[in-house]
């Protein structure tokens, strides 16, 4: 799976570095205003809050091709991006492992779920002031949005979070990759619900048959 296939099909996660883009020059941490450590204390104390949680939501691709679907999130370390039909892509985050399985193109991969940026909302205690570079936090006009990159793998791009005010809830976010390619994703009638079926967060490779390693 490309690189690019892999940010169309997480949504969230971004490629992972190579050595040649390793030499990006290291982004300048903002330093927060008054206000703007207010939205992050804010956005931080309502992830940690959140427990299980559902929605829709809608993906736009840098050319603009949209996809949509449901997501399931249980903190910490699980999510399950459902999309729709003829999207044919399955996303699950088992806590440890981000597994995608693409049944148009029969393809099963696996990524560490620390190398996306999926570890951001789903990590077992939220700190977006920690391991991540806090480029910009800014107002919207029905909320805010937090702009992060990994303090560690800067090659990854960047990741901005969007937060509603009033109550403050997750809207969505875009994940921007080292060559500025974009994958927006938009939530709706996204809220915490009850608990979830443990079997949404498992997903094992759909091509092995039974009785095979």
């Amino acid at each position: 799976m490309t690189n690019r296939r892999f940010l169309l099909a997480a949504g969230l996660a971004a490629a992972l570095a190579s050595p040649a883009l390793a030499q990006q020059a290291k982004p300048v941490p903002a330093k927060l205003t008054v206000e703007q450590q207010a939205m992050l204390d804010k956005a931080t104390a309502y992830i940690q809050d959140l427990s299980s949680a559902k929605g829709r939501f809608v993906q736009t691709d840098a050319r603009g091709t949209q996809t949509q679907g449901t997501l399931y999130m249980q903190r910490p370390g699980k999510a399950r991006f459902a999309y729709d039909p003829p999207a044919g892509l399955l996303v699950v985050s088992n806590g440890n492992n981000v597994n995608i399985f693409d049944s148009r193109l029969k393809t099963f991969q696996s990524y560490p779920l620390s190398k996306t940026p999926l570890n951001l909302l789903l990590a077992r205690e939220v700190r977006l002031d920690r391991g991540v570079i806090i480029t910009d936090i800014r107002p919207l006009a029905d909320g805010f949005t937090i702009v992060a990159q990994d303090a560690r793998r800067q090659a990854l791009g960047r990741i901005s979070i969007d937060f509603s005010n009033g109550p403050v809830a997750l809207m969505g976010w875009t994940v921007t990759d080292i060559k500025g390619g974009t994958i927006r994703v938009r939530l709706s009638d996204f809220a915490e619900t009850g608990e979830l079926d443990p079997a949404l967060f498992v997903l094992t490779d759909p091509r092995r048959k039974v009785g095979k390693p």
